[in-house]
Parts: C-alpha cells; structure tokens; sequence
C-alpha cells in the first residue's frame, strides 16, 4: 500500500506564497516613505502572486494544508500591514477603527482557521472570503493610486471630492465584506463544531 503523500514546503505554490513577505517589507518602506508609485507597482506584483499561488496549486496538484494555512497567513501580513502603515497617512482616509475591523476579523479567522484544520477539517476560504479579500485589494490599490495621483497632479477641488467619496465607497463595501465574511467563518466553525 503507497504511503500517504506528505505535504511539502518547497513547492512552487508555496514558494510565490513565500515572496509575498519581502514584497510585504518593501510596500511597507515604499509607503513610509511616501514612494507612491512604487508601492502601487510592489502591491500589485504581490497581489499576481497570490493570484498564480492558487492557480498554479490547482493546476500541478499542489493544494495541501501548509498552502491552505500559509496563503491566507501571508496575505494578513501584506494587506494588514499595509493598512496600518496608510493609517498614518492623512490622505488614506483610514480611520483607527476601521484598521481594528479588519485586523480583528483577520486574527480571529486564522485561530478558528489553525483549530479546525489541526482537526483535520478543511478550512479554506469561501466566495465571501474571497470578495473580501479582492474588496481589501480594490482599496489598497485605488489608495496607493489616489495619493499617487495627488502627489504628482493638481486634481482641483472636483477631482479630489471624486477621488474621496469613491476611497470611502470602496471602504465602506470593504468593511461590510470584512465583517459579513468572518461572522459566515464563526457560524461555519460552530457548525462543524457541533
């Protein structure tokens, strides 16, 4: 009888999951010092990575349980730290609060996460997490890009407005999404719990 198939750290998947944390460092200085195109450039090479990560697990038979811990893991630590790096940038329009809702969510759904796959239950994302984490990139994209364009053209009073209220638009469905995914993950846990 074959042995069961172990899982391993060194795949392909797993390797671009693993380049997301120097590209994480280098977003985070490109932000401190205000270097806003290149944020945007890094967060989007990082953003294809997390992309070709899953694809590439599907398409070579990768998925194991260290992909399914170590994805989600690496995106809380490039998105999360990007957001509280633009909490301190007065254009971001990222207020405390709002930072709090979506690191808390983010360090309650990978302790349930880490519970229930040392069950042995698979605990991947679903589509609410999904969209909510493409609405967490939206943002962080449509920021970086915003105080870009503020710090390289004069936009005038209309063009600002403009750029503000769609920031806060795509904050707010953001902040619903962040919020309706991780209450779905703690009634799923409780479920399968029972």
């Amino acid at each position: 009888m074959p042995e069961p198939r172990r899982d391993t750290l060194l795949t392909i998947p797993n390797l671009l999951t693993l380049s997301r944390l120097p590209l994480a460092v280098i977003l985070f200085a490109c932000i401190a010092f205000e270097r806003w195109l290149a944020a945007l450039l890094v967060f989007g090479v990082a953003s294809i990575t997390d992309w070709l990560d899953g694809l590439l697990a599907r398409r070579l038979n990768q998925q194991s349980a260290i992909g399914r811990s170590l994805d989600p893991l690496v995106d809380k630590v490039l998105t999360g730290g990007a957001f509280i790096y633009l909490m301190q940038v007065k254009d971001s329009l990222l207020l405390p609060w709002m930072v709090t809702v979506v690191i808390g969510r983010e360090l309650l759904i990978t302790g349930i996460r880490g519970i229930m796959e040392a069950q042995g239950v698979k605990f991947g994302a679903d589509w609410l997490g999904k969209l909510k984490m493409v609405l967490q990139c939206a943002v962080l994209v449509a920021m970086l890009a915003a105080l870009w364009l503020q710090s390289e053209f004069s936009l005038g009073d209309d063009g600002l407005k403009v750029l503000r209220y769609s920031q806060m638009g795509l904050i707010y469905a953001m902040l619903l999404a962040t919020i309706a995914s991780g209450v779905r993950y703690v009634v799923r846990a409780g479920n399968q719990w029972r």
